[in-house]
């Protein structure tokens, strides 16, 4: 019952209980992992990470990969891609020789590869290895082809298309990310690609498309605040300052709120990824 219901937080469409999500070490390996993915979502990473350094060292190859793939995007949130890809490097490694029961989201053999090998493509998109990321983004679709890896093979593919300066081709993975999410009804994986939707659109450079994109967005930053996932409040908010010039300060100081905010809840390194981040701005006056 505990799994299910952490399963419908990470996964789903629970708005949060007014109690904290934990995850204590007395808590099966499972029901730890999609606490953390909650933690992570809901910004509080020092938590987060204080449970996916325990699980990374499980002797469940799945677990000790999700563990590893789910620290990375905490990293890679804030900028930190190097200490992203080598926590991804690590999660494909330790799937050598590793089998699984299915998982309806991908807690899986087939899940847990596809997550390391987007996590990857993302890493080295972000450092301006563009071949790469193409290859190892394909690679992961055809690892898994379910909703989840869909979902996030949208986003990847949507930026790898920004990264090109092919915004037009951008549109097309990040509508299938936003439809693919929608249809299993998880909130969180919605609003992220509302935001990546939205900022495809933004890009493609006609004015009406603008206007749907600043909808998106700010849509996508309302159900951010409804289900407190202040990973992606920060993130929305700071996207629709740049789309809507009228209220960009508006904005941009919910950012700077919700992201200090963060950063106040985060583990060590994520503070000195942060230290060294360009998304991070100065702290609210």
């Amino acid at each position: 019952m505990l799994r299910t219901f952490l399963a419908e937080l990470a996964f789903g469409d629970l708005v949060p209980p007014p109690v904290p999500v934990t995850a204590p070490r007395s808590a099966e390996p499972r029901q730890r992992l999609l606490a953390a993915v909650v933690l992570g979502a809901q910004g509080r990473y020092a938590a987060a990470a204080t449970a996916l350094a325990d699980l990374r060292r499980s002797a469940d190859p799945v677990i000790a990969s999700l563990a590893a793939t789910t620290l990375a995007s905490h990293r890679r949130q804030l900028g930190g891609h190097v200490a992203a890809r080598a926590l991804d490097g690590e999660a494909l490694v330790a799937l050598d020789g590793a089998r699984s029961q299915p998982d309806p989201d991908g807690l899986d053999v087939a899940g847990a590869r596809a997550d390391a090998l987007l996590g990857l493509a993302a890493d080295n998109l972000a450092l301006g290895r563009l071949t790469a990321a193409r290859r190892l983004s394909a690679r992961a679709a055809e690892a898994d082809d379910r909703w989840r890896a869909t979902v996030r093979g949208g986003w990847v593919g949507a930026e790898i298309a920004l990264a090109a300066g092919r915004p037009g081709e951008a549109l097309e993975p990040a509508r299938r990310a936003a439809e693919t999410a929608r249809v299993r009804g998880s909130h969180r994986h919605i609003v992220k690609s509302d935001i990546v939707f939205g900022v495809a659109l933004a890009t493609a450079g006609e004015p009406e498309q603008r206007a749907t994109a600043l909808d998106v967005v700010t849509n996508a930053a309302m159900t951010a605040e409804k289900y407190e996932l202040y990973s992606l409040i920060w993130v929305a908010t700071r996207v629709a300052a740049d789309l809507d010039p009228g209220h960009a300060e508006k904005y941009r100081f919910r950012s700077r709120e919700v992201l200090h905010a963060v950063l106040r809840h985060a583990d060590p390194c994520v503070m000195r990824i942060a230290e060294d981040s360009p998304w991070v701005p100065d702290r609210p006056g």
